[in-house]
């Protein structure tokens, strides 16, 4: 994997005189490769800025490690609009919200931008002080001391956490990770039109009989007229069939269990939160593709078809079993399929059941989604 030095266009949408001191060496810790065990990754390759901030090909998951070469777990999720992320908490009522990463682990963005330097599978130096020795030997060092003190790189416990801080000003302040330009947005200001098919597909979005989708992916302005996010931050179980292209499926006794583990421990005895994903934002889902956790489906009409689709028409996602069976829900372990939404539409029907969305139907959202990507030109 290609170093990932920031381009003209990537880097479009914002300026480093717009940005404070910390976000500006941010921005050369993104693009920096030379932090990665192997020289070739950086944050900007999982989070490609011309792919809305997410992994910018077609692989189920990053590769990461010593030599680039060492599959990962799950697909790099975009990092766009993370800015009005709250900590992971759970609501009155009992409902997992917010947080960072799929599972929520992370409770800000500098814990966020933290762990990928480490883990055997991404950046792969094992440990912060061997980041810190890249650090020192970077050709923004003395930028680095400018910012955070002369002496900041003889106390070890302050370095990695200033570098951290220093990424997530980055993400926080540069306009290209929110920048709100979507026709959609300019749709809701009255200053774009949606086509008549891309009208359809918002009514379906929104309609409660139908996609349902606005149930977790709020498509109106916050009370505050603030602009959607197309997610309310809690998390949810669809079932999402196995994936073979990820290597520790290989396995047959490995499952990511999402809130449950293996990735995240603190919620491993919350058996009732076995298989549930943070509800991801909607916007420039046109770019991010392989969707969901795994990178299980390749397109986006593929994706709305699952939704619409698993449970009236099982045998489209699932294999079957020895027996002929189709083996639903087949990447949890069977003492978790009651985990899996059955009860919300479009997920409430049975098999030989109308699904709640027909074909074209499921073109109509595909069309409405795709306005929600960023770089609108009207």
């Amino acid at each position: 994997m290609p170093s990932a030095a920031p381009s003209a266009a990537q880097t479009a949408g914002s300026s480093s005189e717009s940005l404070s001191a910390a976000a500006a060496l941010g921005e050369q810790v993104f693009f920096d490769a030379g932090l990665s065990a192997s020289g070739r990754l950086a944050c900007a390759n999982c989070h490609a800025p011309d792919h809305a901030h997410a992994q910018p090909d077609t692989r189920a998951t990053p590769l990461g490690g010593p030599n680039n070469d060492v599959d990962g777990f799950r697909n790099a999720p975009s990092l766009r609009y993370l800015d009005r992320t709250p900590a992971f908490h759970f609501e009155p009522d009992g409902t997992p919200t917010g947080g960072f990463d799929r599972d929520g682990r992370a409770q800000t963005f500098a814990e966020q931008a933290r762990r990928p330097f480490v883990p055997a599978h991404e950046m792969a130096n094992g440990d912060a002080a061997t980041v810190i020795d890249k650090l020192k030997r970077a050709n923004y060092v003395e930028q680095f001391r400018s910012v955070f003190g002369a002496g900041i790189l003889e106390d070890p416990d302050a370095v990695f956490d200033r570098l951290t801080f220093a990424l997530a000003q980055y993400q926080k302040e540069n306009a290209a990770f929110h920048p709100y330009d979507s026709k959609y947005d300019a749709f809701l200001a009255g200053r774009a039109r949606l086509s008549e098919q891309e009208l359809r597909g918002l009514a379906l979005f929104n309609r409660g009989d139908k996609g349902n989708c606005a149930a977790c992916h709020i498509s109106g302005r916050g009370s505050d007229g603030s602009p959607p996010l197309f997610t309310d931050f809690t998390y949810d179980n669809l079932g999402v069939p196995r994936n073979a292209a990820i290597a520790a499926n290989s396995d047959p006794s490995y499952y990511d269990l999402g809130l449950c583990g293996p990735q995240r421990t603190d919620l491993s005895t919350h058996k009732e939160l076995c298989g549930a994903f943070k509800v991801p934002t909607l916007r420039n889902v046109e770019k991010t593709a392989p969707y969901f956790h795994n990178g299980r489906f390749a397109t986006l009409k593929e994706a709305v078809g699952f939704y619409a689709r698993r449970d009236t028409h099982p045998e489209e996602w699932y294999p079957r079993d020895a027996d002929g069976a189709v083996a639903q829900f087949n990447d949890l372990p069977a003492e978790y399929h009651a985990n899996v939404n059955v009860s919300e539409v479009p997920y409430n029907r049975k098999p030989g059941e109308m699904p709640a969305l027909s074909a074209s139907d499921i073109d109509d959202v595909v069309a409405f989604l795709n306005t929600l990507t960023d770089g609108y030109k009207p």
